[in-house]
């Protein structure tokens, strides 16, 4: 699920939580450690602006999650390219100034632009059917995004990590739950990579590409631990941001030609993006592929296979990111500590919502529980979350959506939820009922798609919770029954003088 942002508030739905406010750190390091970063920089950085062109993708890719979260799921930004305009003047020509001569540059180790070159471009001739061409279309994109994942993995490793060691702008620990096992990714690709370019014959065309794909996606259950990691990994990394000497280096980094204006995590989130995208793109060699191909039987298994490991690490993911909160929240009172949450195993969602007192909080809708939280830093400036008032078990929730332009009544209600108007928007409500004492909260979301997101996944969680509330009775039930309705079962419904005989013990 992918973030929203809109106004002040935000709604997470995926495994990353966004950037909490925490203190700036007044560490800044020496002025030489400053002017060795600026100078290691510099020497990457290119004099032509990069160019965001990618291989076209065949379909859009969804991220990954949430389960995280959360609820929903992103995917990597992509920047749109400027247009220039040029205005003629009508006047008289005049003979432009000489060019300032320009001394040549060492040429950069990391591309500035992306191959936008598709398969037909490869080739002088060829005689294949539409359906043909489209398969090597998309076949050429499978390399050609490996190629490009290996690319930028490197350059993670060579202009982030390697830097940051040696300068010491983080600890060696401190890197490495950052970028976690992302150097193992790296060979991992370039021996798919290498597969299907032996693929290639004389006349650049790919023909039986599924039983290559079928023995190397096994490989890629190496994500788990690369994906679970990233949880931890983002909350480290949005925390040491605040220094200052992690600041200028990234930002440095972030202004230079070869990171084609992507930030540090958007490069750390690439192998979760193209995880998910492998699916879609067998589907789409699928579609293009004849039913007389090699590959026909093959294909269907492969989709399998791989929509399977896809399934796996999600669901990794999930229990990870459950974990990672479980652990950051602080609670004020013992009651507050509900079983349900200990043995919820994913988040439905999380983000921040508005109560009607104007508060901002953020919410945990965890498996079994809601959790509303105020979001706060430890003493080492670690994410922590104090709950607020009692976290409330989803088998006992009752939700209620308000209609947007319902009048929003007095007092806080409507300054906190109407923005000085008389009508509410992107508000719903939820209360608890049962054996605690009742509760009721009114929340809002920043927007109408954030709200539903919500309404959706409580609704879900709901029934699920209260399903499995019937089901544990009614297994109770059957497995230790009431000695007193033993006899029953030996009964006879002809004779009344046992059903008297029976009654009377």
């Amino acid at each position: 699920m992918e973030r929203e942002e809109n106004g002040d508030t935000w709604t997470s739905w995926s495994p990353v939580p966004r950037d909490m406010q925490s203190n700036v750190c007044d560490h800044a390091g020496s002025e030489d450690e400053a002017d060795d970063e600026y100078e290691m920089i510099e020497q990457m950085k290119d004099s032509e602006e990069p160019s965001n062109k990618r291989v076209k993708p065949v379909v859009k890719s969804n991220s990954l999650t949430s389960a995280t979260t959360p609820a929903k799921t992103p995917a990597l930004k992509r920047f749109g390219q400027s247009i220039s305009r040029s205005i003629s003047f009508r006047t008289e020509a005049r003979p432009l100034p000489p060019a300032p001569l320009r001394s040549r540059q060492k040429a950069s180790s990391f591309p500035r632009r992306r191959n936008s070159q598709c398969w037909s471009d490869t080739v002088e001739s060829h005689h294949l059917t539409a359906k043909e061409i489209k398969r090597q279309e998309v076949i050429y994109e499978l390399s050609q995004g490996e190629k490009q994942l290996i690319e930028d993995l490197s350059l993670v490793k060579k202009v982030y990590y390697e830097p940051m060691l040696k300068l010491d702008i983080m600890t060696e620990s401190e890197l490495g739950q950052i970028f976690g096992t992302l150097d193992s990714l790296i060979p991992l690709h370039e021996d798919l990579l290498s597969r299907l370019e032996k693929l290639r014959g004389s006349e650049k065309t790919v023909g039986e590409v599924g039983p290559t794909l079928l023995n190397w996606f096994p490989c890629l259950e190496a994500y788990i631990t690369y994906c679970c990691n990233q949880v931890g990994a983002k909350a480290l990394l949005d925390q040491k941001k605040h220094e200052k000497r992690v600041e200028h280096f990234l930002r440095l980094c972030q202004e230079s030609s070869f990171s084609r204006k992507l930030d540090l995590w958007n490069f750390l989130d690439l192998p979760r993006s193209r995880l998910v995208k492998y699916p879609l793109l067998l589907k789409e060699i699928q579609k293009c592929t004849p039913p007389e191909h090699p590959d026909e039987e093959l294909l269907p298994q492969v989709l399998e296979l791989i929509q399977g490991i896809v399934a796996q690490v999600n669901r990794k993911t999930g229990e990870a990111e459950c974990q990672f909160y479980r652990r950051h929240l602080s609670y004020t009172e013992e009651s507050q500590r509900l079983s349900e949450i200990q043995q919820s195993r994913f988040l439905y969602c999380h983000g921040e919502l508005k109560n009607n007192k104007g508060q901002r909080l953020y919410v945990f809708l965890f498996e079994q529980a809601l959790v509303l939280t105020r979001p706060g830093e430890d003493r080492e400036g670690g994410q922590v979350f104090q709950v607020y008032r009692q976290p409330m078990r989803n088998a006992l929730l009752n939700l209620e959506e308000i209609p947007d332009g319902e009048p929003g009544g007095g007092g806080t209600f409507r300054g906190a939820f109407t923005g000085g108007s008389d009508k509410v928007r992107n508000c719903f409500r939820v209360s608890s009922r049962g054996f605690t004492k009742a509760q009721s909260h009114s929340l809002q979301a920043n927007d109408s798609f954030n709200k539903q997101q919500w309404i959706t996944c409580l609704r879900q969680a709901i029934v699920k919770s209260r399903d499995r509330n019937a089901q544990t009775s009614e297994s109770r039930l059957s497995s230790h029954p009431d000695p007193a309705l033993y006899h029953i079962a030996d009964l006879s419904l002809s004779s009344d003088t046992e059903m008297t005989d029976h009654t009377s013990c």
